[in-house]
């Protein structure tokens, strides 16, 4: 919704920039839980997914009202992992990761009362696994788990060990004590010649952490084979099981905030390919837009029985996204589709420069825009200034441009020749006062989603904005950056004939802005504001410098009337 109101904002703000010229010219059971025991894989080939895989049944499941998960009637145990990051909480049934919370953050949901952020609903079961090996189907989250320890701080190994009729499964977690990274390594003795197939399971998506109910619909799937795809949870079909085949580098749960990202691989002498052969998807509720869902990813077993992958859970922070390899920081979408390849660069290297300004200098990320907002003004000012100028010429030439008009009306080859004369007598180039306003777009288009996804700016405060990532509470800095919006394009229409459409659209259009950016972060007004306000000194130069120009200039003679 936001993506869409920034592209028609982008067209107002376009129409501002160039008007004066073109004016001139013209509830299912989670994945892994299936009560169905005999699946059976298609082929013996690990690498191919079964025909019947798990998240069938649990789709068959769901369709009957009221179904409910199958709770094992095993006793379980939780061992508790922590670091300067993060407190994970593994249970002994399965080895699944049942809690993750952030010490460095806080939800912003009300029922959450600024408590310490806690991403995983109560019923998660992150990395609940099934393996199927020939007519087999073992449910590792109906296994109960012997553990190496208690309690962990991180940096720290954790291994599992269980057992299922002639299946032995052993497990190790390594936890890193600076990232949010699990590394897992398994091993499963008694498999047949043709291995097996692993369905990894992400639980039930995430808890609502945002204050905004737009925010926590952000929710949705990415996978990563050439490029990354978004799927959200709200476009995946009631009742309807959404699989993907690979294979792919990592595929990801992500919020707007937050991710879990899941990468596995297979070694081959010294290739390496990538080993998650699919993934699958149900929704969890009945709803025309599902807010949850379940999801699977399915990695292949080799015949001895060795797998690996590596877990990320944690905030999107670019920097430990990066770090992951992979092109994983994609899976922050800066900018749309169609126009990532100029955008996200340009909003890297902004985020960057917030980043660096808000540590190596010890500011506010609100006064960081500030001085962001008045550089970008400064470094652009030549730019800006030639292409006022160009305007302001073609302004002062406008009389003679009508007297031609209103003469060769009968004659337009005569008339464009006449036309150019004059362009080129007084030095106009018809263009030259487009390409240079067009530049601060990209700019702009770059800091809207920097401070619409990037957590860095997420609760930062600023005067009376309690959040620069959200709207103004009291619209102050949107009232702002429209009035200043009015005053460059009514200091810019000074000197100029009476021109009603012009008049018209000095008003209308900053009201108009002042409706859309009003649901925008406040960042972004903020940002928006600066540069509204810096580039009236600047208008009000070049308007100086056109009626020194349309003062030393004599009128055109006035078009003979035709007898």
């Amino acid at each position: 919704m936001n993506d869409r109101r920034l592209l028609m904002a982008l067209g107002l703000i376009m129409v501002i920039a160039l008007l004066p010229e073109f004016l001139i010219k013209r509830a299912a059971p989670k994945l892994g839980m299936v009560t169905k025991h005999d699946t059976a894989v298609a082929s013996s080939t690990p690498a191919e997914v079964p025909a019947t895989s798990p998240a069938d049944s649990v789709a068959r499941q769901s369709q009957v009202p009221g179904a409910a998960p199958v709770v094992p009637a095993v006793a379980a145990d939780t061992v508790v992992v922590r670091s300067s990051l993060y407190r994970y909480a593994i249970s002994t049934r399965g080895g699944t990761i049942i809690s993750s919370r952030f010490l460095h953050y806080q939800s912003m949901a009300e029922a959450d009362h600024r408590d310490t952020l806690e991403l995983l609903p109560p019923d998660a079961g992150l990395l609940g696994g099934t393996l199927i090996a020939g007519n087999d189907t073992i449910h590792l989250d109906q296994i109960n788990f012997t553990a190496s320890a208690d309690s962990l701080n991180a940096p720290a190994s954790l291994t599992l060990h269980g057992q299922s009729g002639s299946y032995a499964i052993d497990l190790t977690y390594q936890f890193s004590g600076n990232d949010y990274e699990v590394a897992g390594t398994g091993k499963v003795t008694g498999l047949g010649p043709t291995g097996g197939l692993l369905l990894v399971g992400f639980g039930n998506g995430f808890r609502p952490v945002e204050a905004n109910a737009s925010d926590n619909a952000q929710v949705g799937l990415v996978t990563k084979l050439d490029k990354t795809s978004l799927t959200l949870f709200g476009k995946l079909k009631p009742r309807q099981l959404l699989q993907v085949s690979g294979p792919f580098e990592w595929i990801a749960i992500k919020s707007k905030y937050f991710v879990a990202g899941l990468f596995s691989y297979d070694s081959a002498g010294q290739t390496v390919k990538p080993n998650i052969v699919g993934v699958q998807a149900f929704p969890s509720d009945t709803f025309s837009h599902p807010a949850r869902a379940h999801v699977a990813a399915s990695i292949a077993v080799p015949a001895d029985g060795g797998f690996h992958w590596r877990l990320y859970l944690g905030p999107m922070e670019y920097t430990r996204l990066h770090r992951m390899g992979r092109d994983f920081d994609d899976v922050n979408p800066y900018g749309w589709s169609w126009l990532r390849p100029v955008i996200r660069p340009i909003a890297v290297w902004i985020r960057a420069i917030f980043v660096w300004m808000h540590t190596a200098l010890g500011l506010g990320y609100g006064l960081v825009i500030v001085i962001f907002g008045l550089l970008v003004r400064i470094l652009l000012w030549p730019l800006s200034r030639s292409a006022m100028r160009s305007m302001a010429r073609m302004q002062a030439v406008q009389p003679e441009l009508t007297a031609l008009q209103e003469r060769y009306k009968d004659n337009p080859q005569l008339l464009q020749q006449e036309t150019f004369k004059v362009y080129k007598e007084h030095k106009v180039n018809p263009l030259g006062g487009c390409w240079p306003m067009l530049l601060p777009y990209p700019v702009l288009v770059a800091v809207f989603f920097v401070l619409q996804y990037s957590i860095e700016v997420r609760g930062v405060s600023f005067l009376w904005m309690n959040d620069l990532s959200r709207l103004d509470p009291l619209y102050l800095i949107p009232i702002i950056m429209a009035a200043s919006m009015y005053a460059v394009s009514r200091i810019g229409q000074m000197g100029l004939p009476p021109n009603p459409q012009t008049k018209m659209m000095t008003w209308m259009m900053p009201i108009m802005m002042l409706v859309i950016f009003a649901r925008f972060a406040s960042g972004l007004n903020l940002y928006y504001a600066v540069q509204n306000l810096t580039s009236i000194p600047q208008q009000w130069l070049v308007m100086k410098e056109r009626r020194v120009m349309q003062g030393s200039r004599p009128m055109p003679a006035p078009p003979k009337k035709k007898r």
